[in-house]
């Protein structure tokens, strides 16, 4: 286990200063600069502009800087927001974020497991093409159209909830919903799937002949079996969430940390990109690096092949 640990660890830490690397001359790459759309700066204020945040430096010495100061953690401040700091926009926004994207995977997680639970159960049944068909349209549909229908149905006509914005608890619940669906079909096609391949195997053959509940077969043997193979799609259902909220963020106006991300990517606010790409980077990488040690504690086969 000491083994499988520190080669994930090696192989994580690898990832982020590749992911670091290449944000950072992939985002230099592209033509002109943080200072262009200011069509009323003069040559030299732009110039000193550009030599005040370093801009003017080789790239490689301005690589080298960017690599210093991620090591102790600073992303430096934003070329765009003046006097606001990466690090500053990280902590006032990300908790939103973390909040829709949290309550949108305990809504979702759940409901998903169980109504492909009961799809798989009532296979062949108008409840089992319900659902499949359910999943389908869930997964299908653009978030953006999904958001724009909740609203119009919810808010608008019904005038159950706000329209936007992020006051209460009342002002996430569309927001929830939106990134919720999406995810709930995606659990629902898949946890049918996998219950319908262990319904056939031998264990559960031996669990009727056993004289086992209906109830006990399907929480001891089936479920439990099933549910193992969706534990390794955990991270990358996380980074679908906080993608997908990107979205939600800017048609909600939910004060996440999308929406600094999408401006900086648009204005070429160098430090702001790349501190939130490195910080979403490490995010997802320490995710699936958790991810990856719960599955082997639950699988001892995957410690021993990997």
């Amino acid at each position: 286990m000491r083994q499988y640990i520190l080669k994930r660890l090696v192989i994580s830490v690898i990832t982020i200063w590749l992911i670091a690397t290449c944000s950072f001359f992939l985002l230099h790459a592209l033509p002109g600069n943080p200072f262009a759309t200011q069509k009323m700066m003069s040559p030299e204020m732009l110039n000193k502009m550009m030599s005040y945040y370093g801009l003017d430096r080789p790239l490689m010495e301005q690589y080298i800087t960017f690599m210093k100061n991620l090591l102790h953690g600073d992303f430096g401040y934003s070329l765009k927001y003046v006097g606001k700091s990466v690090n500053g926009v990280i902590a006032q926004t990300f908790p939103v974020s973390a909040q829709l994207g949290l309550q949108s995977y305990l809504l979702s997680f759940p409901v998903g497991i169980c109504l492909g639970i009961v799809a798989a159960r009532k296979r062949g049944r108008a409840i089992d093409y319900s659902l499949v068909a359910f999943s389908v349209l869930g997964v299908s549909v653009p978030v953006f159209i999904l958001a724009s229908l909740l609203q119009y149905v919810f808010a608008i006509r019904l005038k159950w909830l706000p329209v936007a914005q992020w006051k209460s608890f009342a002002y996430t619940i569309l927001p929830t919903l939106t990134l919720a669906i999406g995810s709930i079909a995606g659990k629902t096609r898949t946890m049918r799937t996998l219950m319908l391949e262990v319904i056939t195997e031998d264990y559960v053959k031996t669990a009727k002949a056993k004289g086992l509940s209906g109830l006990q077969i399907v929480w001891n043997h089936q479920i439990r079996n099933a549910i193992i193979p969706m534990i390794p799609s955990l991270g990358m259902e996380i980074v679908s969430i906080l993608m997908g909220s990107f979205v939600v963020e800017q048609i909600y106006a939910v004060p996440g940390i999308g929406a600094y991300f999408v401006s900086s990517v648009q204005s070429l606010d160098y430090t702001m990109t790349l501190g939130l790409t490195v910080f979403f980077g490490v995010f997802v990488i320490t995710a699936n690096f958790i991810i990856d040690l719960i599955y082997g504690l639950i699988d001892p086969r995957i410690r021993v092949v990997k």
